[in-house]
C-alpha cells in the first residue's frame, strides 16, 4: 500500500421495515465505525425496499463504483428475504443451494432436533460461483460475490460476519482527525473556513454549531491522512480565531 491509499466502500441497507420505520436500523453506524478503524471509506450508504429491481440497481451502482460493498438484511428464510435472489440478478448468474451452506446447516438443525424445513433451506441458497461468510450463531451463511458482500440484517449476526471477513479486507491509511471548539458561531467563522480549505486542499474540514448557554458555538474538525496536514490547517484555524477574538 503507498502512503496514502484510499479505499473505498459502499453499503446498502435492504428492508421494508427499515423504510416503514418500524425496525430502526443500527447497522449502519456500526458499519461506518467498524470500516473506519480498518482505514476504508464509507462513502454512501442507500437504503431500499424488498424490490428486486431497486436491489440489483443499487448492487450495480455501488459495485462498479467503490472497492467495496456490503449489504444488510434479506437473506432470511420467508418469501420476501430476496436479497440472494437479487445478488443473483445483478450479476447474471443463478441463485442455487451451496452445498457447503447445505450440509452445515443441516447439520445446525439436526444437533437441535428442528426440521430443516425448505423455508431454513432458502437460507442455503446464493449466487452461483459465490463464497460463504461464517455465520458462527446461527449457521445461515453471508454471501461474498467478487466485491459485494452480503449479510444479515439482525445486528449481532452481522457484527459477527464483520468479524469473519475483516482480515481479508484490503485496508487505506486511515483518517486522522482533531477537534478545536470555538467561541463563535458559524456565522463569524464561515467565510474564513472555506478560504482554510481552500488552501488546505488535502483535508477535510468540517463545522458542528452548538448551542450552549445561550449562545451559539462550533466544534471545527480537521481529517486528513497525514498528521502534519492536519496539524497545519490547524494552525491556520487557530490564527483565524485568534484574530476574530481580537476583533
Amino acid at each position: 500500500m503507498s502512503q496514502d491509499a484510499i479505499v473505498t466502500a459502499a453499503m446498502i441497507v435492504i428492508g421494508d421495515e427499515i423504510l416503514s420505520g418500524r425496525t430502526k436500523d443500527k447497522n449502519i453506524g456500526f458499519v461506518a465505525d467498524y470500516l473506519t478503524g480498518l482505514g476504508i471509506d464509507l462513502k454512501e450508504v442507500r437504503i431500499v425496499a424488498d424490490e428486486q429491481d431497486d436491489i440489483v440497481e443499487a448492487v450495480n451502482a455501488l459495485r462498479s463504483r467503490y472497492d467495496y460493498v456490503f449489504t444488510s438484511g434479506g437473506i432470511g428464510p420467508t418469501h420476501d428475504d430476496i436479497t440472494a435472489d437479487s445478488i443473483s440478478a445483478a450479476f447474471g448468474v443463478p441463485c442455487l443451494p451451496h452445498p457447503h451452506a447445505m450440509k452445515d446447516m443441516a447439520a445446525y438443525y439436526a444437533e437441535r432436533d428442528m426440521e430443516f424445513t425448505e423455508a431454513r433451506q432458502r437460507m442455503a441458497r446464493t449466487p452461483e460461483g459465490a463464497e460463504l461468510i461464517d455465520n458462527p450463531i446461527s449457521k445461515a451463511p453471508g454471501i461474498r460475490m467478487e466485491n459485494v458482500y452480503i449479510m444479515a440484517g439482525v445486528p449481532k449476526i452481522m457484527q459477527a460476519m464483520m468479524d469473519a471477513i475483516a482480515p481479508t479486507l484490503k485496508s487505506g491509511t486511515k483518517m486522522i482527525s482533531q477537534a478545536i471548539d470555538c467561541p463563535f458561531g458559524e456565522g463569524s467563522i464561515g467565510a474564513g473556513l472555506g478560504q482554510i480549505q481552500e488552501t488546505h486542499d488535502q483535508t477535510m474540514i468540517g463545522s458542528y454549531p452548538r448551542y450552549d448557554d445561550g449562545r451559539y458555538t462550533t466544534q471545527i474538525v480537521v481529517r486528513a491522512r497525514q498528521q502534519a496536514l492536519v496539524e497545519a490547517a490547524i494552525l491556520d484555524v487557530m490564527s483565524m480565531l485568534e484574530e476574530l477574538s481580537e476583533d
